[in-house]
């Protein structure tokens, strides 16, 4: 398994994991009835997990491990 393969498995298992937090907080802010911080917590946790996913893709583009491609006006 090379480097960059590596890299992106780790970039979609962050991703995931941000999904699954969003998800949990969903979760808590439905089902808690008491004055309880899980959701405030499980959004605090999305949001750094969002900022490190952005921070990675920013170092695997600077680093050429990512190629991003977009559309280009001719």
């Amino acid at each position: 398994m090379t480097f960059a393969t590596l890299y992106k498995v780790v970039l979609v298992i962050v991703f995931l994991v941000v999904i699954f937090e969003l998800g949990q907080a969903l979760y808590f802010m439905m089902t808690d009835r008491t004055g309880s911080n899980r959701t405030v917590w499980a959004l605090t946790r999305r949001v750094i997990f969002s900022v490190l996913l952005f921070a990675l893709i920013v170092i695997g583009i600077v680093t050429g491990v990512l190629h991003p491609h977009g559309v280009y006006v001719r």
